[in-house]
């Protein structure tokens, strides 16, 4: 059995993050900073984070895929603050956790620009590792499935090492959250970081880019616009979606609890693409055809996560079914395009 890392005692303690984190009197807020923030999943962390009123939450975000508009309703409150910032540049703030989430996530973007997207993984990362380790904040990345590249073992558990083509036209992506991963450990070794490890599958909600090439926000878009269902070939291959409520449920759990990961987070349920498809058909536009298209290069042929760890060691399990989630997201699809449902 490979190990992770979890049985490797640092010899440094980090320092406290703020003089005031043990004060008699005086309990500071929990000064809390979410790169990536302005993101799909990393904007559903905040309305989450800011329920806390003990919370502050801090944002850094370039836009690259994130919207301002997915935080418009924190904007100008007295406990959060964005900052416009990329984080390929190192960033000067006092604050006592990071969620780490910043990175293009979705083929479109990562192909585009994969010189970004590398950087962004790997100097990104170093920067927020040295931001933990000055501040003495714990640092949780979201790492990816992609780790496992096209999985030879099925489903996927933490102690797989992965088959990843390292030279493919997606490995800024998959190989970039590897040496993420690495930095990560590096530095918990060698400065004793308090670090956490998600590895997230398949995530789909409310907010996710409409035009940015996955899977579930295409077909959907594809429903409203009264355009066919595109399934890649062969169709067969399979994915697991997990409703981003649960996805941020589990992230904070991680980071709240004692471990530092890998930790799979994600949901179990297995679809094919074309089963995703007629689900969509059925239950946003039953009149639309499915149609099949060429596949794109190094695509994985299945993904299923092993949530074991996540049950026992977070007593986390996600909770929405496919079913009641994408009419949730479909709703919002529609108010951005302003389609609304046929009588």
């Amino acid at each position: 059995m490979a190990s992770n890392g979890n049985n490797h005692v640092s010899t440094k303690p980090p320092p406290e993050p703020s003089p005031l984190r043990k004060a008699k009197f005086f309990q500071a807020n929990m000064r809390i900073l979410v790169t990536g923030g302005a993101g799909f999943i990393g904007s559903h962390l905040v309305d989450k984070l800011m329920e806390n009123e003990k919370n502050e939450v801090i944002v850094a975000d370039n836009y690259f895929t994130g919207s301002k508009d997915n935080l418009k309703k924190w904007i100008g409150h007295p406990r959060f603050e964005l900052i416009r910032h990329d984080v390929t540049e190192p960033l000067l703030i006092e604050v006592d956790q990071i969620y780490h989430l910043a990175c293009p996530a979705s083929p479109i973007f990562y192909k585009y620009n994969p010189v970004k997207t590398i950087k962004t993984n790997v100097i990104g990362t170093l920067n927020m590792l040295g931001l933990a380790k000055r501040t003495g904040a714990r640092i949780l990345l979201t790492s990816t499935s992609e780790v496992y590249g096209d999985p030879l073992v099925h489903p996927q558990d933490e102690t797989y090492w992965g088959n990843v083509n390292p030279i493919g036209v997606r490995s800024c992506y998959d190989e970039g959250k590897r040496v993420a991963e690495t930095l990560m450990f590096d530095y918990h070794r060698q400065h004793g970081i308090e670090i956490r490890i998600a590895r997230i599958f398949n995530t789909y909600g409310p907010r996710m880019n409409i035009d940015d090439g996955r899977v579930v926000s295409n077909f959907i878009a594809q429903a409203i616009r009264d355009e066919p269902l595109t399934v890649q070939l062969p169709g067969t291959q399979t994915r697991s979606f997990c409703y981003v409520s649960d996805m941020v449920n589990g992230l904070m759990r991680l980071m709240d609890g004692e471990n530092t990961g890998p930790i799979n987070i994600g949901n179990p349920g297995e679809f094919t693409m074309l089963e995703l498809a007629e689900n969509v058909k059925e239950l946003i536009n039953p009149e639309v055809k499915i149609i099949t298209v060429e596949n794109t290069p190094d695509d994985p042929r299945q993904r299923k996560p092993d949530i074991t760890k996540a049950r026992e060691l977070l007593g986390w399990e996600p909770k929405v079914k496919l079913r009641d989630g994408l009419p949730l997201m479909e709703e919002d699809f529609r108010d951005r395009l302003g389609i609304s449902r046929k009588k």
